[in-house]
């Protein structure tokens, strides 16, 4: 049964990552890299600082680097645990795969996958009620996560796993965001 799953894994990155060609290669690339979306991160600053004010604001900004770094460590524990091999790394399909960069780290779980969801959950739930649109950033982790397909980095496993994990985490975290800013703004 596993060894299935882990096949059709496999099959199913190499046909989305061969959906790929040469026009858009450099433009995954860039959306690939965190650095690129910093205007992202500072629109989101702005609007937290916008509807809860500096002091609450501050302090929701301050959740948000904590959740960054807290996701990012254990993402790491859980590669270093699994020890899956990265696509691009693959004896069985790396000649089948188009790739650009050549990480050599760990697949399971997507960073990229866990990280952007996690953040963007808990940007969605701490400002729906203040503006309408913020369901927008949802797109920013499924683009950023496409990208690790893209690119031949993370198996289609590595990324849906990290996704959901990126929904639970944030919506435990927010749960616990919300009883810390009560205590320390009631």
């Amino acid at each position: 049964m596993v060894d299935t799953i882990i096949h059709l894994d496999k099959e199913l990155l190499i046909f989305l990552n061969n959906l790929g060609n040469e026009q858009w290669d450099s433009l995954w690339l860039v959306i690939t890299k965190q650095l690129y979306w910093t205007p992202l991160f500072l629109l989101v600053f702005y609007l937290v600082i916008k509807s809860l004010g500096w002091k609450r604001g501050g302090f929701a900004i301050l959740a948000m680097i904590l959740l960054v770094a807290f996701s990012d460590q254990f993402t790491n524990l859980i590669k270093n645990s699994v020890e899956r091999i990265r696509p691009n790394n693959d004896p069985e399909i790396k000649h089948l795969l188009r790739t650009f960069i050549k990480p050599q780290s760990f697949s399971f779980m997507s960073g990229h996958a866990t990280t952007s969801t996690f953040f963007s959950v808990f940007v969605v739930l701490l400002l729906k009620d203040k503006f309408k649109y913020i369901y927008l950033i949802l797109l920013f982790p499924l683009i950023f996560s496409y990208s690790r397909l893209y690119l031949g980095v993370h198996f289609p496993i590595d990324i849906s796993v990290g996704i959901l994990i990126g929904i639970l985490f944030a919506n435990i975290y927010y749960q616990l965001y919300k009883i810390a800013d009560r205590k320390l703004f009631a």
